[in-house]
């Protein structure tokens, strides 16, 4: 058995589950999200827990049990506390600016490089070198933040770029006059 796909998903209040044929919607006070299950995976729902199980020992499906276990679980807790990535933007002059779902990055290029959320996805700039991503879809809110972090990555020699909050950027030496040749 999966240990990660035999724990039960704790359903808090206000939030509700409905188990369809091959959906299960998750709703709560944040939003709804619904997700496809697999036909080798079944899902309960047994007082406030949703269970999953699965019809086979397949390593194929051993796998699949886990991650739809996982999803239901990121599900219920982005309906209720929903998720959020930061970021971080090093380099002198680099700067954010969010209108709407419209961010707008000076990070050192000639041009202004404008990048668009996409629906269920809020980005604020609390500060002009820090980016908020928010959402409840956690799948949505990472890539969008791995999206923003692609456009200037952090280079290792200044660290000058766009970088998760918590992330260590290894910095490597630059060059070195030893001596002159010639």
């Amino acid at each position: 058995m999966s240990r990660i796909g035999k724990k039960p998903v704790p359903i808090p209040a206000g939030v509700s589950v409905t188990i369809g044929a091959s959906e299960v919607k998750v709703k709560g006070p944040k939003g709804e999200l619904s997700l496809p299950v697999p036909p080798s995976c079944k899902v309960t729902q047994e007082n406030s827990e949703i269970t999953v199980t699965r019809n086979s020992e397949d390593k194929p499906v051993r796998a699949v049990h886990g991650t739809t276990r996982a999803h239901l679980n990121n599900m219920v807790k982005g309906v209720t506390d929903g998720f959020l990535k930061e970021l971080d933007i090093v380099g002198v002059g680099y700067k954010a600016e969010a209108k709407g779902p419209t961010l707008t990055l000076t990070i050192g290029f000639s041009h202004l490089v404008h990048f668009t959320a996409p629906q269920g996805i809020t980005i604020e700039t609390p500060e002009p070198t820090k980016i908020k991503i928010s959402g409840i879809d956690r799948q949505k809110v990472g890539q969008v933040a791995a999206e923003i972090r692609g456009i200037r990555p952090p280079e290792p020699y200044k660290g000058k770029g766009i970088k998760y909050i918590d992330e260590h950027v290894e910095r490597k030496a630059g060059k070195s006059a030893v001596g002159s040749s010639g």
